[in-house]
């Protein structure tokens, strides 16, 4: 009889714990398995750390959910198709965020018309839990991120060297019947908790994320070489042509470069994009780990490459004076900026100067000193024609509507220890916008040429508002004295860029722009082509980065087979599935980097203003709750007023504005706050009113 036959034999006698089938059938390992495998097949669930045999349809009755929020006497648990279930304090048995339960719904919620349920089972435990470590009668807990009310003992034999005020990640090695119960062993010590650096080392632990690659990958890359006159044959040579890339100063995965030319009826403009997918080929080792990482993360002075450093700074990076291999589009613009004509061409390319944002915006400005004018000379002769050319496309954009939302990006100063020791708010000048636009043209012109032709592709998507979101825009728009009379259900583009550029530098400019972007949906990427709202484009992809971003070197390698004349029902063969694997891929990659680096700039942020506390700050209340404001520094750090510090009681005012002590604060009012508490670890600024 096999160890789970065992299990399951003596669990239809009578309910038992785990520690109890160990000691009666031997052979902890196996015993634990087959556990595990009968609680995920739902043949068996725990209540209270006993496990039972699943009786009278009990498993068929429970639903298959993930716990994704933890509070402190409450928890919601995700269903794979369905709303989220409401699980109270006293219905959890122990599970922790990120566990894969079983829940059994309620015949009577509290709450008539909602779906509240306990926890029956932990059929996929989740291992690994990253926090800070604190000591407590000579104990050592691991307070979780997530969730720092918890307190997971640490067993003594199990702690790794840990000090109270670590950083660490912790392995759960027991469970218990609750959360007193767990005990937990450390896995890794990154570190001091007040040390931004650390904690964002933690945070891209607990999310798999690492600067290391598998050794096959390390193998395949190591194994490429710089491009020889091998590689020109059948390509494009625009050597000679005065090609230059434009990024920030500190970028060295550099994979755009343009080139301008002033014609009779127009422009020419050339997008030339480092040719990524010549290197990395389909089905090899260095594809599947693109895919699997889908981006590039991108935080302080570091980044998490999605490919190796030989690819991603080396041989694919456009680097200045390197001959380099390249996917060009080549635009054909009206003298009103508008595509006439446009082809995807394979190329070879040098690129004559690695240009700075900040440089050509002072060349533009006319403010640059004798060594720049000598730096860009080959090349100055396009910067006019550019800034001509961009005058037209601006036009065009603000004709269109297109969304352009101030979103308040920071740029953070570190010191030689990584410790930040500045803030300043990001600013984009017009060598930044005139880059934006370029590649938004390249972009279009590879989702049209896809859609015209039925390719499978990678589409970029953004879809308007829904009616729920719109409902909280109006209101909140209402409160700002600003028109909210949408000519229809949903606003229009135009109409959402009018209201945001009548915000633009005035006190309600924050929470008006960050208000008009989660009223919109998530841009995301899809095989259909479902056109972008927010850039008001009935055409887009992202073809301008496949350095850094997945989707981009997908549709590369669909527009390299489709410009050498591979058929469309080949096409279709080939990639059809890779392109809604590598869409659903690739979305749910740039959610996990975009919550990284908005929690990697929350630490370095907290860091800077933990050297500042007792100081005084000028911001802008950006958010209203009942239990007290934040508030937006201007320099770009947020921090919270708690509403116990104001007086009196507090009373939120229609959502928008909240009432204390005989005051009154609402959104985008100007305030003078003292930084009284940070917590670096969570990205906490705790603030007080200091008038």
């Amino acid at each position: 009889m096999s160890i789970r036959s065992k299990v399951l034999r003596e669990l239809e006698k009578r309910p038992r714990r785990l520690g109890e089938l160990k000691s009666m059938l031997g052979n902890d390992k196996k015993v634990q398995r087959a556990v595990e495998e009968l609680a995920s097949s739902g043949r068996i669930l725990c209540k209270n750390g006993a496990w039972f045999a699943a009786r009278g349809g009990l498993a068929d009755a429970a639903i298959p959910c993930k716990l994704v929020k933890l509070g402190e006497n409450f928890a919601f648990a995700a269903q794979a198709d369905g709303p989220d279930i409401f699980i109270p304090g006293r219905g959890l048995a122990g599970a922790m965020p990120g566990d894969e339960v079983l829940v059994k719904l309620f015949d009577k919620p509290k709450v008539p018309g909602s779906l509240e349920g306990e926890v029956l089972a932990v059929t996929k435990p989740r291992a690994t839990f990253v926090g800070v470590v604190a000591a407590e009668g000579g104990k050592l807990f691991l307070l979780p991120d997530e969730c720092p009310f918890l307190r997971l003992q640490i067993k003594k034999n199990a702690a790794g060297g840990v000090r109270a005020g670590d950083k660490a990640a912790v392995e759960l090695l027991e469970r218990g019947s609750d959360y007193a119960g767990h005990r937990a062993g450390v896995a890794v010590r990154f570190g001091s908790a007040e040390k931004a650096r650390q904690c964002v080392r933690a945070l891209l632990y607990a999310a798999g994320r690492t600067r290391r690659f598998p050794d096959k990958v390390k193998a395949e890359a190591r194994a490429v070489a710089e491009p020889g006159p091998a590689d020109f044959k059948k390509r494009l040579d625009l050597r000679a042509e005065p090609i230059f890339t434009i990024d920030s100063a500190e970028t060295k995965d550099i994979d755009d470069a343009i080139s301008v030319t002033a014609c009779a009826d127009g422009w020419q403009l050339g997008v030339h994009i480092a040719d990524v997918s010549h290197y990395v080929r389909a089905g090899s080792a260095m594809d599947r780990e693109a895919m699997q990482r889908g981006t590039s993360v991108y935080f302080a002075d570091s980044v998490i490459p999605m490919l190796p450093r030989q690819l991603s700074n080396g041989v694919c990076s456009l680097n200045e004076g390197a001959d380099r291999l390249a996917f060009s589009c080549i635009m054909q613009l009206d003298k009103t900026g508008a595509v006439q004509n446009f082809r995807f061409e394979k190329t070879v390319i040098r690129s004559r100067v690695k240009g700075v944002y900040s440089e050509i915006n002072a060349l533009l400005a006319g403010t640059a000193g004798e060594a720049l004018v000598e730096k860009y000379a080959p090349v100055a002769g396009q910067l006019p024609v550019m800034a001509q050319l961009y005058q037209r496309l601006d036009a065009a954009r603000k004709a269109r509507g297109a969304i352009d939302i101030e979103t308040g990006e920071a740029k953070l100063l570190l010191d030689e220890d990584g410790r930040c020791i500045g803030l300043e708010k990001r600013r984009r000048g017009l060598s930044e916008r005139m880059i934006e636009e370029f590649m938004l043209l390249a972009n279009q012109c590879a989702a049209k040429l896809a859609r015209s032709h039925q390719l499978p592709f990678v589409y970029r998507v953004h879809e308007s508002p829904d009616a729920e979101k719109t409902g909280r825009l109006k209101d909140l728009l209402h409160i700002a004295g600003l028109n909210a009379g949408f000519k229809g259900e949903a606003p229009t583009v135009a109409e959402l860029a009018a209201i945001l550029d009548a915000t633009r530098g005035q006190p309600l400019e924050r929470a008006v722009h960050m208000g008009v972007l989660r009223s919109m949906a998530k841009a995301c990427y899809q095989p259909a082509p479902k056109g972008h709202f927010g850039l008001a484009l009935e055409d887009y992809a992202h073809f301008t980065s496949p350095i850094r971003r997945y989707p981009d070197l997908a549709i590369h390698r669909i527009l390299s087979d489709f410009c050498a004349g591979v058929s469309g029902r080949e096409l279709e063969s080939r990639y059809a599935d890779f392109a809604a694997q590598a869409s659903e891929a690739s979305s749910a990659a740039e959610v996990t980097a975009m919550q990284l680096e908005r929690s990697a700039d929350s630490c370095y942020k907290a860091e800077y203003m933990a050297a500042h506390l007792n100081e005084t700050f000028p911001g802008r209340v950006s958010g209203v709750s009942r239990q007290g404001f934040f508030v937006e520094l201007d320099n770009t750090a947020e921090g919270f007023v708690k509403a116990e510090t104001l007086g009196g009681e507090p009373e939120l005012v229609e959502g928008f504005s909240l009432r204390a002590g005989g005051r009154r604060w609402q959104l985008g009012d100007q305030v003078l706050v003292k930084a009284v508490g940070a917590d670096v670890a969570l990205g906490r600024v705790d603030l007080e009113l200091a008038e």
